[in-house]
């Protein structure tokens, strides 16, 4: 099979760890911390065209621009790009997931193929 062929597929990624450096600036965790979720899910699906969820953005946000969670489980999933005119025929859509009542401790990374 050719590697540069690309199919469209759900990954789901537990455990993602924001690492959002003690020196940085106060004003500058909450957007390093999206760059950083940005960054992880275009090396991890191989698209550059990556679209953050809105619910995900507020609870990056939601203890201000000073405080992202440490840790967020969140779902990666590469889809196919409808637009005539795009660029790339893949994007990366990155949605918060559901976090288990045990925590995020001993999750792993697990692969799902679904066709939407």
């Amino acid at each position: 099979m050719n590697r540069s062929v690309r199919f469209p597929i759900k990954r789901i990624d537990f455990e993602v760890i924001l690492v959002v450096d003690n020196r940085s600036t106060f004003k500058k965790k909450a957007p390093n911390a999206i760059k950083e979720i940005r960054k992880f899910a275009e090396k991890a699906m191989g698209t550059k065209d990556v679209r953050v969820d809105v619910k995900l953005n507020k609870q990056i946000w939601s203890k201000g621009i000073r405080g992202p969670p440490r840790r967020i489980r969140v779902r990666v999933a590469r889809k196919r790009n409808d637009d005539e005119d795009a660029k790339e025929e893949f994007f990366s859509l990155v949605t918060v997931a559901e976090i288990p009542a045990e925590g995020l401790s001993g999750l792993g990374t697990k692969v799902i193929e679904e066709e939407d």
